[in-house]
């Protein structure tokens, strides 16, 4: 180690291809060593990574590389979730293919995660639009189909009439397609569905056991399931017929003023048979969102039928309406309406005068209080209610729920939040749905040997609409059953698919079949899974589903995909702006646009000022993004991996700032000279620095597992100054040497190039420092000597010292002698191990 100074640009690159030559990382199958597989949520291919990304990736590197060092067998792979929206947007606007925008934005993001030599796996390295994984994926698809839990129904969708597709609920932007700006009307369509909802109670049950998940996630799991308990019962209309309905609330049923059904459900449409003013509703019904979060926000709007409901206990006869916030796919279609303490319904009864009855009080003498312009949705005591008068809503459910029953008009029933997973997406990149379709033989699949159905690549997107549907060939096929001419499915599946058992194929990648049931018993559950919370729901509940859908239909044997799971909080950083003095509207400009200086900033190209925004999460329409190439290229990589664990806890966001990256920078050097500080030949031992070390690698060791970075940093620091103040010894230079060791997992360039003249081999295949638990245990303590309740000097003192030579010590202090300055000590007060107290 002559050089002075650590070199990232030379050294970064020097043992980045060591590794990639001594193939380092890749998982040995046959490997006799315990497992470990650790993972991050593969990023969609969009051509950057972003700092986001390296945070996630280097915590994930810094346990794989961990494990390794502590003797396992670590699975640390990467792969791209490749299909999806924006390569077909892009095909769109540029004009050119998605295969060919993706394939590039991989291998540019891939360079990008070796420059910060990450410890991945590069030989298992999947990229979901490559027909080896998506016709492994139509494989399971067709053995799910086979099992009964892949259907196909109609159902009510977004339907863009500019772009001629089918939008997710998220591309619903205030009524209007997000691409098109289109007002989106709802159709009925021929879907494709996953029978998720067979597996709630296993998917809800299963939470429990996963107490190595964040409690928030499995809370917003638990919601998202929706397991509730309610009536259902039937309104006797006035025309005769029976409606269903079902409540979460029957305790409320004396609260009831109106009973509404959604646009399309049969009774609404009955009516519309004979009425064109019901008709022109239910067309206004059909341009709103079918999102929850869209219902509940959207103007409550309603069509009298003219027909009443019978209320089951009072005979009373409630007005039946259509309106715009009930939908036919949850529940029954209908509803019964209680203002009072349903804000929906509160709403609704406000616009069309109808009455709001209060039925749940806090007390008995709020029984008449009137509401203060919302409902009350919380628990009380039941008012204005007959015999449920006085009790809890618990209680009154029950009852009413035992009364229905009863008198066999109603039944109590479990229903689900959770709804059958729609996976049918109309365009192109996305994985070809295995079917066929025959006028003779209906619905027919794929058969196995013709997988992978392939998408096509001569393409165009010059028109809206389905690239699939109006390709010249393609779709065209003979049917495999009879062999009349046939057509192929021309919708894809959702994405959310691809990503929901990407971790069995990292595991275990056969030609003939999506992995080796035995290899997936060996490496699965994922030991340690880190991603976003904004995967919190749909991703995760996904992949908990296909495994133990693959699970009851005996491909796997693990039913829950990840033992451990961590969401790593955001990378934040100050935006800076301008108003644009026409519109008003802020400019945006980057970090590299401008200088900061104290509390101000300026533009670097007019010198003038620009205001300082918050600090939000990283943002490429806020343009306070950092560009992680940047930052490699000036200070190296493993200034930004240290950065990424230092300060913040891992679960928090972290605020990035140009003088941190510089101080990490400043800590990379330091660690670079003292390594060079190493002497072989040192002699003598220094007991206190040996206990130091053992005690530091033994902390770092908990708080690598517990993936507690930021608390392993800040004992890396001390452990640095104590070396640094430390005199000559073997025992400093075992401690530099143990020192590299530990900070080989989060620097690793710097820790291989000071190991190549301080120890042998390469630091990726070293083994964690071993700890004599003998040196975990202090003997010595330090005591404090008080004198006349004043601390005067403190001893080191070997453990469990004698209170006889405690007092000597103390008496022959200097310190103490000045203090007493002549007086006589009266009272000698001992406290073994902690305190000595002269009482003159």
């Amino acid at each position: 180690m002559t050089a002075e100074r650590f070199d990232p640009s030379v050294s970064d690159t020097r043992w980045q291809q060591v590794w990639d030559e001594n193939q380092s990382f890749r998982a040995d199958d046959a490997s006799g060593k315990p497992r470990s597989y650790v993972l991050e949520m593969f990023p969609y291919p969009s051509g950057r990574i972003h700092i986001g990304h390296v945070r996630n990736y280097t915590m994930g590197d810094v346990l794989a590389r961990y494990k390794r060092m502590r003797g396992f067998e670590v699975l640390h792979p990467m792969g791209w979730d490749a299909f999806g929206m924006p390569a077909e947007n892009a095909a769109m606007e540029k004009g050119v293919h998605p295969g060919g925008w993706t394939r590039d934005n991989i291998a540019n993001m891939k360079a990008q995660l070796k420059r910060l030599g990450f410890a991945l796996d590069w030989s298992r390295e999947i990229a979901t639009c490559e027909p080896d994984y998506y016709g492994q994926e139509q494989s399971l698809f067709l053995d799910l189909y086979a099992a009964g839990l892949v259907y196909r129904k109609e159902s009510t969708v977004n339907w863009d009439p500019v772009d001629h597709t089918v939008l997710a609920n998220e591309q619903v932007i205030d009524g209007r397609g997000w691409r098109s700006g289109a007002l989106v009307e709802k159709r009925k369509l021929n879907q494709w569905f996953l029978k998720i909802t067979d597996f709630a109670d296993e998917l809800l049950e299963g939470l429990s056991t996963l107490d190595k998940w964040p409690e928030k996630v499995r809370t917003m799991q638990e919601n998202w399931i929706g397991k509730s308990q309610g009536l259902q019962f039937g309104f006797t209309l006035s025309t005769g017929e029976t409606l269903d309905v079902y409540t979460t609330r029957p305790d409320t049923i004396f609260g009831a003023s109106f009973v509404a059904v959604a646009a399309d459900h049969p009774v609404a449409l009955g009516v519309a048979a004979t009425s064109q003013a019901a008709q022109d509703f239910i067309a206004l019904c059909k341009k709103g969102g079918t999102t929850a979060a869209e219902l509940e926000t959207a103007e409550k709007l309603g069509f009298d039928t003219g027909i009443t409901a019978k209320h089951p206990f009072t005979g009373a006869d409630l007005p039946v309406y259509i309106a715009n916030f009930v939908l036919m796919d949850y529940g029954t279609g209908a509803i019964m309406a209680v203002p009072g303490h349903d804000q929906r319904d509160f709403d609704f009864a406000t616009k069309y005068g109808l009455p709001i009855l209060r039925v749940v009080a806090a007390n008995a003498a709020d029984a008449d209080k009137p509401f203060a312009g919302e409902a009350e949705a919380g628990d009380g005591l039941l008012v204005n209610s007959d015999f449920l008068n006085g009790m809890a809503v618990a209680d009154a459910k029950a009852a009413v729920i035992a009364r229905a029953e009863g008198e066999s008009w109603g039944q109590g029933k479990t229903v689900w939040r959770l709804r059958d997973w729609g996976v049918s997406r109309q365009r192109y990149w996305g994985t070809p749905i295995p079917f066929i379709h025959c006028e003779v033989c209906g619905v027919v699949p794929v058969p196995k040997k013709q997988l992978p159905v392939t998408l096509p690549e001569d393409v165009t997107f010059d028109v809206p609409g389905n690239p699939l549907d109006r390709h010249p060939t393609w779709k065209h096929v003979d049917c495999p059953q009879c062999g009349h001419a046939a057509r192929r499915e021309t919708d894809t599946l959702d994405t959310f698919v691809d990503s929901s058992w990407y971790f069995l194929r990292f595991a275990s990648q056969p030609a003939d079949r999506p992995f080796d049931p035995e290899e997936i018993k060996r490496w699965l559950p994922v030991e340690q899974y880190i991603g976003g919370i904004e995967h919190a729901i749909l991703h995760l509940l996904y992949a908990r589903f296909w495994t133990r859908a693959l699970a009851r239909i005996g491909k796997v044997e693990v039913t829950e995909p990840f033992a451990s799971l961590f969401t790593q909080g955001m990378v934040t950083h100050e935006t800076y702006e301008r108003r644009n003095p026409e519109n008003g509207q802020p400019i945006f400009f980057s970090p590299g646009e401008v200088d900061r200086s104290g509390e101000g900033a300026t533009l670097k190209t007019d010198g003038a000022p620009v205001e300082i925004g918050r600090v939000i999460k990283m943002s490429k329409s806020k343009k306070n993004v950092v560009d992680p190439d940047e930052i490699v290229a000036r200070y190296g990589a493993d200034a930004i991996r240290w950065f990424m664990l230092s300060d913040s806890p891992p679960e928090r966001d972290l605020p990035w700032s140009e003088a941190g990256i510089e101080g990490c920078w400043r800590f990379v050097q330091r660690l670079w000279r003292l390594f060079a500080q190493y002497d072989a030949d040192a002699q003598s031992e220094d007991k206190a620095l040996d206990r130091k070390v053992h005690q530091t690698v033994h902390a770092i060791a908990s708080d690598i597992e517990s993936l507690g970075f930021n608390k392993a940093v800040a004992r890396i620091y001390e452990l640095t100054g104590a070396v640094e103040k430390a005199a000559p010894s073997a025992s400093r230079s075992e401690a530099i040497h143990k020192l590299l060791l530990l900070v080989a997992p989060m620097m690793p360039h710097l820790a291989e190039e000071a190991h190549a003249t301080i120890g042998t081999g390469l630091v990726a295949d070293a083994a964690w420092p071993e700890v004599d638990a003998a040196l975990l245990v202090d003997d010595e303590v330090t005591v404090a000597v008080q004198v006349k309740g004043k601390l005067r000097d403190t001893l080191t003192v070997a453990k469990g010292t004698a209170r006889e030579e405690l007092e000597r010590l103390a008496l022959a202090s200097d310190k103490v002698q000045r203090a007493l300055d002549g007086a006589e000590v009266k009272k000698v007060i001992v406290v073994p191990d902690r305190l000595v107290n002269l009482v003159a």
